[in-house]
């Protein structure tokens, strides 16, 4: 099962890093979770937000986050739309589902002539 972050979006914040005090180095990347194995993908609706200055290469964590920050954070959390969550079924599951059904069809069939 590999369970791994899509990108979606990246936006340029405005704001003073807390570390470098530099004016356009912060960046908010968006990602989803998707979730995908031999029988099926899925996305689901985790979303991982990172808040990171390109100017010193440091992750700003929400602890170090000032109140602009955190407003400007909320602004882009709500004007962001994620995938909608989802369940995509694969070859192998559609082979397994129907086997199953043929199966099961063979077994009564079997069973009610041996009964006649």
């Amino acid at each position: 099962m590999a369970e791994k972050f899509v990108f979606i979006k990246e936006v340029c914040l405005n704001n003073n890093c807390p570390f470098c005090y530099n004016n356009d180095g912060l960046y908010l990347t968006v990602k989803q979770k998707t979730i995908e194995t031999s029988f099926y993908k899925a996305i689901t609706p985790e979303i991982k937000y990172d808040l990171a200055c390109k100017t010193c290469k440091s992750t700003v964590y929400p602890v170090n986050w000032t109140d602009d920050i955190e407003r400007v954070f909320e602004y882009h959390k709500k004007a962001i739309t994620p995938k909608n969550p989802s369940t995509r079924l694969k070859r192998a599951s559609w082979l397994a589902i129907f086997s199953g059904i043929i199966l099961a069809i063979c077994i009564v069939a079997f069973l009610v002539s041996t009964k006649l």
